[in-house]
């Protein structure tokens, strides 16, 4: 049971906002109708979505599995719920969610791909033992700073969404 009940319908503030998540989702999930309560906060992290996980040069295979794998990683199982339908609703099969979420290193991933992956798990999990030799071995792979801010940016917005939901103990509702 959510600690804050999300807000059933748009009041006239979020409206807009309402409009734009349900044409890109299909509806209108529990996180953004929770986030409906201080609209200032709804707006500014719509936007981020679509910054983070609507543009850039990622493929939403990676940045999906960018923000499984971190929410995993940070027991927030709505996060891991709603990304892993993401992940299927772009063809991903159960048999590669399985390797994701098993050893993603052995997913169907560039070594670029797989180096940004396993780049962002680690910033989120220990953010201050990212040592110069792994930025390096990064690049070597043919990451981009581009690249490399956009993971992380994967990386930020879950860990948000993961801390928010959590201690809401927001309900799942797909």
């Amino acid at each position: 049971m959510s600690r804050i009940v999300p807000v059933p319908s748009p009041p006239q503030s979020v409206a807009a906002t309402f409009q734009e998540i349900e044409k890109a989702f299909g509806r209108v999930p529990n996180l953004f109708k929770t986030y409906a309560h201080h609209p200032p906060l709804l707006r500014a992290n719509w936007n981020k979505v679509k910054a983070v996980m609507m543009e850039g040069s990622l493929t939403q295979k990676v940045k999906q599995t960018i923000a499984v794998l971190v929410s995993r990683d940070n027991g927030c199982s709505y996060c891991v719920a709603a990304h892993t339908a993401a992940l299927r609703a772009i063809g991903v099969t159960d048999d590669e969610l399985s390797t994701i979420e098993e050893d993603p290193d052995k997913a169907e991933f560039t070594a670029r791909e797989k180096a940004l992956i396993r780049f962002a798990r680690k910033a989120n999990r220990e953010p201050l033992r990212v040592s110069d030799a792994e930025f390096v071995a990064l690049r070597e792979t043919g990451a981009t700073d581009a690249e490399i801010v956009e993971a992380l940016g994967v990386m930020e917005l879950f860990t948000a969404f993961n801390k928010f939901l959590d201690s809401l103990e927001v309900g799942l509702d797909f």
